[in-house]
Parts: C-alpha cells; sequence; structure tokens
C-alpha cells in the first residue's frame, strides 16, 4: 500500500537545489531539475554521506565523500566498486507543496 507524505514547500527548493529532509525516519534527498522534483535516499550507500551536501548535474548527483554519481531517475551509482541502488520514490506537487510517494 503506499501512501503521500507532504514534504515540502516548493518555494523552498528553486531549481538546480537540492535537499536533505526527515521524512518518517528516513532521510530522502528532493531535488529540483529544471521545474521536475526528484527524490532518493539522501545517504551514499558508500560511506553515507548526506548526497545534499554533493553537487547536482543535470539529473545526477555528486556525491562530496567520494565523487560516485547517483542518478536520480532509478537510483544507480556509477564508482569504482559496485554500490548498493538508493530507492528513489515518486514524487507529485500538489497545492503548492511536494508530496512524496511512500510504501508502507
Amino acid at each position: 500500500m503506499t501512501r503521500l507524505v507532504k514534504v515540502a514547500d516548493v518555494k523552498e527548493l528553486p531549481q538546480g537545489s537540492m535537499k536533505t529532509y526527515d521524512v518518517e525516519g528516513r532521510y530522502i534527498l528532493l531535488a529540483n531539475v529544471e521545474g521536475v522534483f526528484y527524490a532518493m535516499d539522501a545517504l551514499c550507500s558508500h560511506e553515507e554521506w548526506d548526497l545534499s551536501e554533493g553537487v547536482l548535474e543535470g539529473k545526477k548527483v555528486v556525491c562530496a565523500g567520494h565523487a560516485a554519481v547517483w542518478d536520480l531517475e532509478t537510483g544507480e551509482a556509477e564508482f569504482d566498486e559496485e554500490l548498493k541502488p538508493l530507492e528513489t520514490y515518486k514524487t507529485i506537487v500538489k497545492d503548492g507543496f511536494v508530496h512524496v510517494e511512500l510504501s508502507d
């Protein structure tokens, strides 16, 4: 079963920005790429760096820790070693807020 959880006011995330939110105990990264919002687990599976400290390059996030490159659409990483993919979440903008679809 899935449900929508309100996470952020769209005004908090101008285009080209990203931020980590605590959503019911899960750290989720929200990113605004050309007006489209993406949501993915926020902690790099390599050494648990907060990805919001990295650099947003289009639909990819470069981790500040060891430069793993994460795909916001798939949760897959490009890195020297294989990394566990991060979970991605469907986002919906409703009434000026970004909502994330979570499963129970």
